[in-house]
């Protein structure tokens, strides 16, 4: 799934050159991929972030909750953290940068398939980094000082939600989403949405925001 036609047409032609690799569609946006994930059920998807419309990584998010056995691999540009984070807890299960080599990505398709994770060496040391480490950055781990709503809150924004998709989801408006950022930021000491995302996946709130 790529907004480039050029992109679409040359990952079809190299992965048809696999006798066990079967190409059942393409998408140039994010909502056509989940339309087309839907109908075809395909085994794995290449799923691009940064597409007009709907994102990769809404994209990713409706495709693992209608079918979860679907996997996906991030195949994308971008390595930055609100890019990382939010696409692996959407549910990719893989993270590839397009400078890697045909084979490379051929060994992640067929890994996907197998259950198995491939990550691109960037990504893998961002996450160690951001992920392994404990927290550097001064934020408290306690928990306990989150309300309920600010635990959805800080969900969605773990998951590249806008103030506006959250203001949505939650049905307030952005005004209060905003005040409930400001809160989130304030009690656990952080600077911005992104430090909030690593935060939150790192110390496993999305996974109680979800419970």
């Amino acid at each position: 799934m790529d907004d480039h036609q050029v992109v679409r047409q040359g990952l079809r032609t190299f992965l048809e050159l696999h006798p066990d690799i079967v190409v059942v569609g393409e998408a140039g946006d994010g909502a056509a991929a989940v339309e087309l994930s839907t109908h075809a059920s395909p085994d794995v998807v290449l799923m691009d972030l940064v597409m007009p419309g709907m994102d990769g990584i809404t994209a990713t998010r409706r495709i693992k909750a209608i079918n979860p056995g679907i996997k996906i691999i991030a195949l994308t540009s971008f390595t930055e953290d609100d890019k990382v984070f939010p696409a692996i807890q959407a549910g990719a299960s893989s993270y590839l940068l397009k400078d890697v080599t045909p084979d490379v990505l051929v060994d992640a398709i067929r890994a996907a398939h197998h259950g198995e994770s491939r990550l691109h060496p960037e990504i893998m040391q961002k996450l160690m980094k951001q992920v392994v480490h404990p927290p550097q950055d001064g934020a408290a781990s306690d928990r306990s000082g989150l309300t309920p709503r600010e635990l959805e809150v800080i969900q969605l924004v773990a998951q590249g939600r806008s103030n506006r998709e959250i203001a949505a989801a939650l049905v307030i408006s952005e005004k209060t989403v905003k005040a409930h950022v400001s809160n989130i930021l304030g009690k656990l000491g952080l600077e911005d949405r992104t430090q909030m995302a690593i935060y939150a996946v790192r110390n496993g709130l999305v996974d109680q925001a979800r419970s």
